[in-house]
Parts: structure tokens; C-alpha cells; sequence
């Protein structure tokens, strides 16, 4: 009931090999299959096929059989076609014995985080070009202990130091 209940995260189940052999509500609201077409399929069809060339999928299961867990973030692959970027867990699963028996796979989708993180870069990076390019004023950034942290072109002319002596 409680995997059945989430939707912000795709879990399911793999048999050792890579088949899906469980799949919840989550795992349909990302990838876009419903149970009935996706059980019994391997999971490798959700990976890109740059990520499948280099065999990401079995050196994913290989690594959490392993290691004990397999965890990435990446491009992955919806039923249309589209591509999500997500976070993914693999942890084996194991009987009383330890003997494998399968492997549960949680994916978290961070395409929006992804997007908000590049578009706070490229603001960043924005207001550098910007308040680095002003010679008229004296711009800089002052740490709250006090210690110069930005010094800009206008700074070096106004006051006469160049960054690496002032920072």
C-alpha cells in the first residue's frame, strides 16, 4: 500500500537479470508505461542510447550487487521518446540465504531542480560579466568577517589595488 500510494517517485522491482517485475503509480507518472506494458520488459529501455552503448544498465545492477547500492543522476528515457533527468537508487534485494533475487530501483525526476539550477548559473554568471565590466564605480564584496571576497575593474582603478592584492 505505501508504494502504491507514492507518486513523487518511480519504485519498482527488477528480477536479477533486469526485468521489471513490479511498478507503482510514480513509475507510470514518469516514464509514462502502464503496468501492463512494462512488466516483463528490461529496464534498459529507459536509459539513452548513449548510456546503453556503454552498458550503464548492467554495470548499474553489477555495481549494486556489488557494492550493496548503485546511485546516479542522468538522462532517462519516457515512453514517448522524451527525456527526464533523474535521481536513481538501485539497491539488490536478497533472500534469508543472501542469495539475490532481485534488485528495487527508486527514481526520483529532478528536471525542473536541473532547469531552476542552470538558469540561477546563468544569472550568476550574468551579474559577474556585469558588475566585473563597470569601471566607474568601485564594486566589491565584503564577507561578513569583514575580508574582501569580489573586487572589480572600477575598484582596481579607483583604489589602486588589484584583486590578488586585495581578496
Amino acid at each position: 500500500m505505501l508504494v502504491e500510494a507514492v507518486t513523487d517517485y518511480a519504485i519498482y522491482m527488477l528480477d536479477p537479470s533486469g526485468i521489471v517485475t513490479s511498478w507503482n503509480p510514480g513509475a507510470r507518472r514518469f516514464k509514462g508505461y502502464e503496468e501492463s506494458e512494462i512488466i516483463g520488459e528490461h529496464f534498459s529501455r529507459f536509459y539513452t542510447e548513449e548510456d546503453s552503448k556503454t552498458e550503464l544498465p548492467r554495470r548499474a545492477l553489477e555495481t549494486a550487487e556489488r557494492e550493496g547500492k548503485f546511485e546516479s543522476e542522468g538522462w532517462r528515457v519516457r515512453k514517448d521518446g522524451s527525456r527526464f533527468w533523474a535521481y536513481v537508487i538501485i539497491d539488490p534485494i536478497r533472500d534469508s540465504k543472501g542469495k539475490l533475487v532481485g534488485f528495487a530501483k527508486v527514481t526520483r525526476d529532478l528536471t525542473e531542480r536541473r532547469a531552476a539550477e542552470a538558469e540561477l548559473r546563468r544569472s550568476q554568471e550574468q551579474f559577474r560579466l556585469l558588475v566585473q565590466g563597470v569601471t566607474d564605480y568601485a564594486i566589491y564584496l565584503i564577507s561578513l568577517e569583514g575580508m574582501v571576497a569580489s573586487w572589480n575593474a572600477g575598484a582596481e582603478r579607483i583604489k589602486g589595488y588589484k584583486p590578488d592584492e586585495i581578496i
